[in-house]
C-alpha cells in the first residue's frame, strides 16, 4: 500500500501551521443524538464490532514471560490471556469447565497451571483440563473434552490480539492492513511496562470522539495540551479501519534547522502523532512514557470502563526515577479524567435531554467522522465499500 512516509507528514504539518490550515473533508456531517444511549444501537456495537473484530487486550510488556498471565474483564466477558512455557500466547474465557467459577482472579501473575478456588480443578497454560479432584468419587470424564473456551488470539508487533467470540477468525494482515508496522519500527515488545490506572465515563464513543481530535485542545487543554500542541491543526490519515493522526507542536519551526531527510525521525520533536486501533484504542508513543487508552463500553450505553496502560523504552532506573514514574502516571491519569471525561459526563446528560436529533462534526473533524462511518459500516454487515479518510 501506498504509506505516507512520517517526514512527509511533518512537512504537511509544517504547512498547516504558517498557512493557517489543517486537514479538511469535504462536508460537515451528522450522527445521532441516540447513538449515544439507544439500547438497541449499543447491543449491536457490541455484537457486531466489540464481539467481532481483533481487540488489543494487552502488551507483550505486560506478560513477557513464560507463565505469565493476565486476567481481565472486556465487555462484561471474563478474559485470561496465558504465555505459555515455550512463549505462545493463548486467551481463554476465564470459566471453568465444572460450574463456571474463574480460574483465576483478574490481574497479572505467573503460574504453571490454574486451579479453580471453587472445586480445585487444574488447567494448564494452554487450557488444557490437567486434573479433576476427587475424580474416583466425581466419575469418569473425558478431560479432552472439557478444557478452557478458547479465544482466537495472535500476538503481533508488542501486542495481544483477540476476538471475543471463540471459533471467529481472525487475520492480522486483513485487519490492520499495515497499521501495526510503527509499532514493530518503535520495537514496541520490548518496552517495559509501569503500570495500568481505570476510569469511567459515559457512552464509550463520547470519550473516543476526545481522543479523535484536536479542536478542543485551547479551550478544554490551556494549561496541559495546548501550550505543546496548537488547536485545531490535524492531519489524518487511515489504513483499513484505523487512524493515525498527527498533530504539530508549536514549535515545529525548528524542524527547519534538521536536514529535510532526517524528519522521519523527528516524532515528538516539533510533531506528535497519536495512532487509533479501530474500535477502541488510542496510542500517543512519547520518549518520556506513553499512554495507552483501551475503550469499552461499559454496563450500560451510557457509561465506558477505560483502561490507560503506561510503558517507555526502558524499566525504572532506581527508586527516585520509579517515584517520577508514578508522579507522570498520576498526572496523565488526572487530566485524562479531570479534562476529558469530566465534561463526557456533562456532554450525556445533555444528549440524554435530545434537544437536538444529531450531532454536528465538522470539516475540521475528519477523523471523528471517519470513525462513526466505520462503526457504521461493520453495524451495516460491511456492505458497500470500506469508508477511507
Amino acid at each position: 500500500m501506498d504509506r505516507p512516509d512520517i517526514g512527509d507528514v511533518a512537512e504537511i504539518l509544517l504547512d498547516y501551521v504558517e498557512n493557517d490550515r489543517t486537514f479538511q473533508s469535504d462536508r460537515i456531517t451528522t450522527v445521532p443524538t441516540a447513538a449515544y444511549f439507544d439500547q438497541d444501537i449499543w447491543q449491536k456495537e457490541i455484537d457486531t464490532v466489540f464481539k467481532a473484530v481483533p481487540l488489543m487486550l494487552a502488551l507483550t510488556c505486560e506478560m513477557p514471560n513464560p507463565g505469565d498471565y493476565k486476567a481481565m474483564d472486556a465487555i462484561g466477558l471474563p478474559i485470561l490471556i496465558t504465555r505459555d512455557k515455550a512463549g505462545v500466547v493463548h486467551a481463554f474465557l476465564n470459566v471453568c469447565s465444572h460450574r463456571g467459577a474463574p480460574v483465576a482472579n483478574e490481574g497479572h501473575g505467573n503460574c504453571a497451571r490454574f486451579t479453580c478456588k471453587y472445586h480445585s480443578w487444574t488447567f494448564g497454560l494452554d487450557g488444557r483440563l490437567l486434573a479433576v479432584s476427587d475424580r474416583a468419587k466425581f466419575g469418569d470424564l473425558d478431560k479432552a473434552t472439557r478444557g478452557l473456551r478458547a479465544l482466537p488470539c495472535e500476538e503481533r508487533a508488542g501486542m495481544i490480539f483477540v476476538v471475543l467470540t471463540p471459533d471467529a477468525p481472525i487475520d492480522l494482515d486483513d485487519f490492520f492492513q499495515g497499521m501495526l508496522d510503527d509499532f514493530e519500527a518503535v520495537g514496541l515488545k520490548d518496552w517495559a511496562f509501569l503500570g495500568q490506572r481505570e476510569i469511567v465515563g459515559a457512552n464509550w464513543k463520547i470519550a473516543f470522539d476526545g481522543y479523535l481530535e484536536g479542536y478542543h485542545f485551547a479551550s478544554l487543554h490551556p494549561q496541559t495540551i495546548h501550550p505543546r500542541t496548537p488547536s485545531n491543526v490535524t492531519h489524518y490519515e487511515s489504513f483499513g479501519p484505523h487512524i493515525r493522526i498527527g498533530f504539530p507542536q508549536v514549535s515545529i519551526a525548528k524542524l527547519r534547522d534538521v536536514p529535510r531527510e532526517d524528519w522521519r525521525s523527528q516524532e515528538n520533536n516539533g510533531f506528535d502523532f497519536v495512532r487509533i486501533l479501530f474500535p477502541n484504542i488510542s496510542a500517543f508513543l512519547a520518549p518520556e512514557i506513553t499512554q495507552i487508552a483501551q475503550l469499552f463500553p461499559g454496563p450500560t450505553p451510557e457509561e465506558n470502563r477505560t483502561v490507560l496502560t503506561y510503558v517507555r523504552r526502558d524499566p525504572p532506573r532506581d527508586a527516585e526515577d520509579q517515584t517520577q514514574i508514578e508522579a507522570m502516571i498520576e498526572f496523565l491519569r488526572d487530566v485524562t479524567y479531570t479534562e476529558d471525561y469530566l465534561i463526557g459526563l456533562e456532554l450525556q446528560k445533555g444528549l440524554k435531554a435530545q434537544a437536538h436529533e444529531s450531532i454536528v462534526l465538522g470539516r475540521n473533524e475528519r477523523g471523528n467522522q471517519f470513525f462513526h462511518e466505520t462503526l457504521q459500516w461493520y453495524m451495516n454487515g460491511k456492505q458497500g465499500p470500506a469508508p477511507k479518510i
